[in-house]
């Protein structure tokens, strides 16, 4: 099938349009390959990718409404996985506007493109982040998500809603997934573990914030590309027993879900720095900081629903996962 990815340079995107042209999907994407990390990085990526003779690539932003539309009508994807957006909790504090422009503007053009030109389903990244204030724990897609502590959470929040507005008024079968902590090679600079990497090899200084505290479900790349794959497989469908009396926030009368997508083992930023010194064979310098404003203190993702519907659970292991983004940083990064 033919598939659009957006975000296609990205991190999550760009692996999975690797694993769709493997296995013979014909694949369009889009990245607008904005600054806001090193731009070198994204044309890396897509470099393994961007000459296979079922991939086009479009250097576009989503928030060009025209761009968009002529995306669609012309080449007609069958289905599509939204991963564009403007990434990141701390400069969503910084620069607001950013979030407004990619990830609301941007998402309603591609909700339009899906309902104007036939599409079968619309898979789009959420995040792990909309459930805020929530304490209880394991985070459930089925416990409201109405507390977000972000701006970039209260975008991803209003992605679901309009997506199931979509799926209610244009029967488009849209599924949302929360991703948590991912992590891998070719992540992003601006992501924890470049960080902490790039401090251990330079004898710099980890800053820990909650003093090293926080407890997250990372969650290795390989297995959400698998999860979105699975996911994109089989559209979603309406839950014929879903009622308003006691509504279900993960499912609905629409073709419309919600899906955790998480190693479903949250781990001590302590814990994932030592596999990170063990994976090196060196030791890191760090620094105690208090609880950053917009952060959570901690993640834990049921995928029950994943396994129930998909027969599918993330199972890489901290340890392989580290050891695999090791060989990747040092190769990349300094041989």
């Amino acid at each position: 099938m033919k598939v659009l990815v957006t975000g296609a340079a990205g991190f999550i995107g760009s692996a999975l349009s690797l694993r769709l042209l493997e296995r013979g999907d014909e694949v369009v994407g889009i990245d607008n390959h904005n600054d806001y990390y090193n731009p070198q990085l994204k044309e890396d990526r897509l470099a393994r990718h961007i000459d296979h003779k079922n991939y086009t690539h479009i250097r576009g932003d989503l928030a060009d409404r025209a761009l968009i539309e002529d995306v669609f009508q012309t080449h007609k994807p069958s289905r599509v996985v939204n991963l564009a957006a403007q990434a990141g909790v701390r400069y969503s504090i910084e620069n607001p506007l950013a979030y407004i422009d990619s990830n609301l503007v941007g998402f309603g053009h591609i909700l339009e493109g899906c309902r104007n030109n036939n599409v079968e389903h619309l898979v789009y990244a959420s995040s792990s982040s909309v459930y805020g204030g929530n304490t209880k724990m394991p985070f459930s897609t089925h416990d409201n998500v109405n507390h977000p502590v972000s701006l970039y959470a209260a975008t991803k929040k209003a992605n679901e809603l309009m997506a199931h507005s979509y799926s209610h008024l244009y029967k488009l079968p849209t599924t949302g997934l929360r991703f948590f902590t991912v992590y891998g090679p070719w992540d992003r600079p601006d992501m924890a573990l470049q960080k902490f990497a790039q401090a251990v090899v330079s004898d710099g200084t980890i800053q820990l914030y909650n003093n090293g505290n926080h407890r997250r479900d990372f969650t290795y790349i390989d297995d959400i590309v698998e999860g979105i794959i699975r996911i994109l497989d089989k559209p979603a469908q309406p839950n014929l027993d879903w009622t308003g009396d006691e509504p279900d926030s993960a499912t609905s009368f629409a073709p419309w879900r919600i899906y955790n997508i998480g190693n479903n083992n949250p781990v001590e930023l302590k814990d994932y720095i030592g596999a990170l010194e063990t994976a090196f064979g060196k030791q890191a310098k760090k620094e105690l900081l208090p609880l950053q404003p917009g952060d959570v203190e901690g993640t834990f993702a049921d995928v029950d629903d994943l396994v129930n519907d998909f027969d599918y659970k993330p199972a890489t292991s901290l340890k392989t996962g580290m050891e695999n983004f090791k060989n990747w940083f040092k190769s990349y990064y300094i041989n």
